[in-house]
């Protein structure tokens, strides 16, 4: 086979890359080492920022976003039985959409199908050739059949554990690394959320964050040791968890309910440099991880799609490699700015095992301040609804 541009990985990233590629009449085939059913049972992040809605606009698969997300105009933070609220608003004049990770991969495989997207599913033994040279090319095996795709660039968006990433020399990249020392212990239920807001909670017992899908689906965490399985939660002793450490008045209103999925994540922060390798250019968690405090996963991945999408554009219909020449150091740029911040949010909002009086005094006069500070909170909710590209 033959085709412009291979991708590796779908996922939201990567059929967004493709859907956009489609509307300027750039082809693509995306590869994808699971099931259809498999990627849409992900239960993944909700919350998109301004630059994901905008190239699901560009896309032409922002349709059902527009019905059924939930624009949110704000977020409420917790401590010591404290609550006050983040005006995005008033800060940003814009908000966020809450609107579900598999909901976004649900529109965009609709979409690809609906155009006669190619999508392979349940590849096996992918492996990337000669991405350093100018004739890159892509073998791989589906159904016990050899397959191989002559391209002219690849886009690696297969994730942390993908085969892009470690197809670069080690000698030719960099990786930079910080593993928290908690997991996030998570609910999802079809309860009414607590808040119609989302609120991010410091508490002696550990963090919490209390989120939602919709009006009748639910998403809590709360902090846990990373020794913990799913297994060892009962959904009582969840709830009853998750009710010390939010506001009394919250807590008493909360509806509890039992869990339809439970699971822990590993909190950390990733990247790797350069992005780019010769013609192979990595996307996403390919290329870097952060924290799911600040909701920044799904929404630097997309940003690293813009920038993608806007070097191969330049290439095939501008005639200049202006933009992929300077793909990684955009992206990396912006990159680096989400890492911050997530670090920054983590380390206000959890309790962390080594920490000294001290350092709980220096957190608790931070969240002080952001309370007080027109300032801080500006900071917070420019970095919440999303840099810009």
């Amino acid at each position: 086979m033959r085709t412009q541009v291979v991708i590796i990985g779908g996922g939201p990233s990567g059929l967004l890359l493709s859907q956009l590629l489609y509307t300027k009449g750039i082809d693509s085939i995306v590869l994808e080492r699971q099931t259809r059913d498999h990627v849409l049972g992900r239960i993944r992040a909700g919350v998109l920022e301004q630059g994901m809605m905008a190239l699901m606009a560009e896309a032409g698969v922002d349709t059902r976003m527009k019905a059924k997300g939930i624009a949110h105009h704000g977020t409420l933070i917790s401590y010591d039985n404290t609550l006050f609220r983040i005006d995005f608003q008033k800060h940003t004049g814009t908000s966020v959409m809450v609107y579900g990770q598999t909901e976004v991969t649900q529109d965009l495989y609709a979409a690809r199908e609906a155009h006669g997207g190619q999508i392979e599913f349940e590849v096996e033994g992918v492996t990337i050739h000669d991405a350093d040279r100018d004739a890159p090319y892509v073998t791989y095996t589906v159904g016990g059949q050899e397959r191989r795709i002559d391209c002219d660039f690849i886009a690696g968006c297969d994730g942390f554990h993908g085969v892009s990433r470690n197809s670069i020399p080690q000698t030719s990249r960099r990786e930079f690394e910080k593993v928290y020392p908690f997991g996030w212990l998570g609910v999802l239920s079809e309860t009414p959320p607590v808040n119609d807001e989302i609120i991010y909670a410091n508490s002696e017992r550990g963090f919490a964050l209390c989120s939602m899908r919709n009006d009748q689906l639910s998403r809590y965490y709360i902090q846990c040791s990373m020794a913990d399985k799913p297994q060892d939660w009962s959904d009582d002793a969840f709830w009853q968890e998750l009710k010390r450490r939010i506001p009394q008045d919250q807590a008493a209103q909360l509806i509890t309910g039992p869990s339809i999925e439970k699971s822990i994540a590993p909190l950390r922060s990733f990247v790797t440099e350069p992005m780019r390798w010769g013609r192979l250019f990595l996307c996403g968690d390919a290329a870097h991880i952060v924290p799911p405090t600040g909701a920044k996963g799904l929404n630097t991945a997309a940003s690293d799609v813009h920038y993608l999408f806007t070097g191969l554009c330049q290439h095939y219909l501008d005639k200049t490699d202006e933009g992929l020449d300077q793909y990684s150091e955009k992206a990396l740029a912006r990159v680096w700015k989400a890492e911050r911040f997530s670090w920054w949010f983590s380390s206000l909002m959890h309790r962390y095992p080594d920490q000294s009086e001290f350092d709980l005094r220096m957190q608790r006069a931070e969240l002080e301040f952001l309370r007080s500070s027109d300032a801080a909170q500006k900071a917070l909710a420019e970095n919440y609804v999303g840099l810009p590209y």
